[in-house]
């Protein structure tokens, strides 16, 4: 059923874009996600067969659309390793590699704007499924086959527009995000770009389940004083309402550039019942939807211009937790850490932890 269907919107896509003077349309959106979420890629787990045909394909769609390699020595790919280590277990972990995709646009500009989504998932359902039993192909078309599909939007539409001028664009897809936000740790922690000329970074994180009636949920307004008054600007038909939460930390990519005083948003479509089970697949998602949503980073951009480097704001954590924890310490682990003891990448504001002095 799954490869009937992509066999379909495939040759659905080929017909309407050999049309003369077809403008683009929500079907590239439709082609790269399903086939970033088809049973092909087999969930795109890090370190594993499927994650080198995933990455290879968004650098044959970075290469179409005319962006320059923007990893180190002038390559599309930055590798990294990290130790899979349980947080519930003793044991030594495994090592295991990855690799982010990383495409640029050039425009000798002081500052670099980073757009970013994952597009690793969960393979076969070897960690992190919340079936345990369920070994399926967990195809992760919402997460985060639709982020890649709206990075790979914003990539187009800037490169072939010429007012965006005013800065360079660095867009990564990162890998081992499911992993512990490995690719992005991987990317602050080794740069291919002076992170200090970074303006901001925009995060997409499952945006492929819009509804008309449900916000639009917003990360990270409270990094930068510059979010608010550009966001309340904005207006987009099909994006009836936002929601924003001020945290710069949350449980993606984003988290990474924040740690590094770099301002951030992130954006979601909310959670569902199949996230990380084998059920995300591509007939759910709203593609339009997604388009819509870059739209509405491309209006943040444009509002954004003509303004100085953005200012950082550091955020306390006021996100809920879920309901399933009834007690917190406020520490990120950094569960890649092979040292004795619980190694930390962040203290949260105002927790216990920040309150007894640990650093």
């Amino acid at each position: 059923m799954r490869l009937l269907f992509l066999f379909t919107i495939l040759l659905l896509t080929f017909n309407v874009s050999a049309q003369k003077n077809e403008s683009r349309t929500v079907n590239q959106t439709v082609v790269d996600v399903v086939f970033l979420a088809s049973d092909y890629m087999e969930g795109r787990y890090t370190g594993s067969a499927s994650e080198a045909r995933a990455a290879d394909y968004i650098k044959d769609r970075f290469i179409e659309l005319g962006l320059t390699a923007g990893a180190h020595n002038n390559s599309w790919y930055q590798s990294f390793t990290f130790t899979e280590k349980s947080p519930h277990s003793t044991e030594e972990g495994k090592e295991m590699k990855g690799k982010n995709v990383a495409g640029m646009i050039n425009n000798n500009a002081p500052t670099t704007i980073v757009i970013g989504a994952h597009y690793d998932h969960l393979g076969y359902g070897e960690s992190g499924a919340r079936d345990a039993n369920d070994k399926g192909i967990h195809n992760g078309a919402d997460d985060n086959a639709s982020g890649v599909a709206s990075l790979l939007y914003l990539a187009e539409k800037i490169i072939n527009d010429e007012k965006y001028k005013s800065h360079n664009y660095l867009f990564i897809s990162f890998s081992g995000e499911e992993e512990g936000l490995q690719g992005s740790k991987a990317f602050t922690k080794d740069p291919s770009i002076d992170l200090s000329t970074i303006d901001y970074m925009i995060n997409m994180d499952m945006v492929g389940r819009h509804e008309d009636d449900k916000p639009l949920l917003i990360y990270g307004v409270g990094t930068s004083p510059s979010w608010k008054p550009v966001l309340g600007s904005i207006n987009i038909d099909g994006i009836n309402e936002i929601k924003t939460t001020e945290d710069g930390i949350g449980p993606t990519d984003h988290t990474s550039f924040y740690l590094k005083d770099i301002p951030v948003l992130h954006f979601f479509t909310g959670q569902h019942d199949d996230y990380h089970k084998s059920t995300d697949d591509s007939p759910l998602i709203n593609f339009k939807g997604i388009d819509l949503i870059s739209d509405y980073i491309l209006a943040i951009i444009d509002g954004l211009d003509k303004e100085e480097k953005l200012t950082f704001n550091k955020t306390k954590t006021t996100e809920k937790k879920a309901p399933k924890y009834k007690v917190t310490l406020g520490v990120m682990p950094d569960y890649s850490s092979s040292a004795e003891g619980l190694q930390i990448d962040a203290v949260m504001d105002d927790r216990p932890a920040d309150k007894a002095g640990i650093l």
